[in-house]
């Protein structure tokens, strides 16, 4: 993106198999797409996720439906996901889910060579993102964190993988190869293993509801069971929603954990200053509570600044068929011609006239008042200031990530008790990680980090 960008300006055309894409890679041009995004947005047209559908008879969901289906799926999931007060509900099960995650550490260390590396943390902070998400989805625990994981939790893992991976390939190709490569059919078979799961688990959560009724315990739970109890929502539909939720709720936290404990292993200063808030507020290892964060700003900051360096979504779509649009000077005309506009994340985060020294990992851009972590020569009058759109990790508008609150906590929670027991370190002679893409942007290559206690 960065360096389309300073080729052919903000914004410039291309094409990506059948789409014709408006790349648009200023924080100006990103706002003037969204404001004219119309009532009910379409980040893309996922033609090939919509076949797969068809192909086995099952509800759309919210990456696929569109108008005023998608709003009525939409305003059904967001209550439970989206309100402080009903996420705060969640923090009891997130808390034990980091116990379990710390415990993980533990032993990967003890079967370390030097008995204190944790080897590919990316793959291990996914489990903890899978193990997560799925207690709050599901309202049960799948053991992804235990020394034997299940079988059908490896399925999952491998499963998401290989459609996001897939998903990209796919789309490149006429219908008519589908009999001819073997990428359609392992697309399917993916998505195949996905619903089997998801369903598997709903149907599991509904037998355990019929059970309690008539019986003297009442049937209490999370979100799932809100899901279920909602007549606005087929189950059909929940089966979907809750098979993409758990979708976009382990990569945003896995990723970012990764990068964040990359980061931070990597530059000292940074650490022992997340370390001295953290035991600051939380002393002797205290459990960190909701209200607890409110009073961390650096631990936010460096979350922010790793999705800003890193965002897992790297580029947002929106296909805008209701009205024309004009975006710096340019018309779209709507419905048939209307292009699939590309909100280029990555290169707003990196664009050095929004954030200076773009590609230096700087929490202290993001205090906006001093602090004892902000008094150094990187945080100027000034320096954090930037267009809002220049930084939208979670998206914005009514398109926004429904799983965002959920997914802040999980990080705020793991981050602050990792750090309050361990130093981390990079391995001996680890190599620099770069970003790739897939579907999502992921480490190219293992971090591995030693984790050292704390006294």
């Amino acid at each position: 993106q960065c360096l389309q960008k300073n080729l052919y300006g903000p914004i410039w055309r291309s094409r990506f198999g059948p789409f014709d894409i408006v790349n648009v890679a200023s924080p100006d041009l990103i706002a003037q797409v969204i404001q004219q995004e119309g009532r009910y947005p379409v980040r893309v047209e996922l033609a090939h996720w919509k076949e797969y559908r068809d192909l086995r008879g099952q509800a759309y969901g919210l990456h696929v439906d569109t108008g005023p289906e998608w709003s009525r799926m939409r305003s059904v999931l967001n209550p439970k996901m989206l309100k402080l007060q009903e996420v705060s509900a969640y923090a009891p099960v997130i808390h034990l889910v980091v116990g379990d995650l710390l415990r993980r550490v533990e032993f990967l260390r003890s079967r370390s060579h030097d008995g204190s590396t944790v080897s590919d943390l990316a793959a291990e902070l996914y489990k903890f993102g899978f193990e997560g998400i799925s207690s709050i989805l599901f309202e049960t625990r799948l053991g992804c964190l235990e020394e034997q994981i299940p079988q059908d939790t490896k399925r999952f893992i491998a499963a998401v993988n290989d459609m996001l991976t897939l998903s990209d390939i796919v789309i490149l190709f006429p219908r008519w190869t589908r009999s001819v490569l073997p990428f359609w059919g392992r697309f399917v078979q993916a998505w195949d293993d996905l619903y089997y799961v998801a369903k598997k688990l709903v149907d599991r959560r509904v037998a355990e509801i019929e059970a309690q009724v008539g019986s003297t315990e009442p049937s209490e739970g999370l979100y799932l069971t809100y899901l279920l109890a909602s007549d606005n929502m087929s189950r059909a539909e929940v089966y979907i929603s809750v098979t993409e939720l758990m979708l976009g709720g382990v990569d945003t936290t896995s990723n970012t954990l990764s990068w964040a404990l990359y980061q931070l292993a990597r530059d000292r200063r940074t650490q022992d200053l997340l370390f001295s808030e953290v035991s600051s507020v939380c002393p002797n290892k205290q459990q960190p509570s909701r209200d607890d964060l409110n009073r961390m700003p650096y631990l936010k900051a460096v979350i922010k600044e790793t999705l800003r360096l890193y965002p897992v979504v790297h580029g947002n779509g929106r296909f805008v068929s209701e009205n024309e649009v004009i975006v710096d000077n340019y018309w779209f005309p709507k419905k048939a011609r209307a292009p699939n506009f590309h909100l280029c994340n990555y290169a707003a985060c990196h664009d050095e006239a929004e954030f200076r020294n773009p590609e230096e990992f700087i929490p202290e851009r993001w205090l906006e008042v001093e602090t004892p972590s902000s008094r150094s020569n990187r945080a100027t009058p000034g320096f954090y200031q930037h267009h809002p759109y220049s930084f939208i990790p979670f998206g914005v508008g009514v398109r926004a990530c429904v799983g965002r609150r959920v997914a802040e906590m999980e990080m705020f929670f793991a981050l602050s008790r990792l750090v309050q027991n361990y130093t981390v370190e990079p391995e001996p002679g680890a190599p620099v990680v770069e970003p790739k893409t897939r579907t999502l942007l992921v480490p190219s290559k293992p971090i591995n980090l030693r984790f050292l206690p704390r006294t």
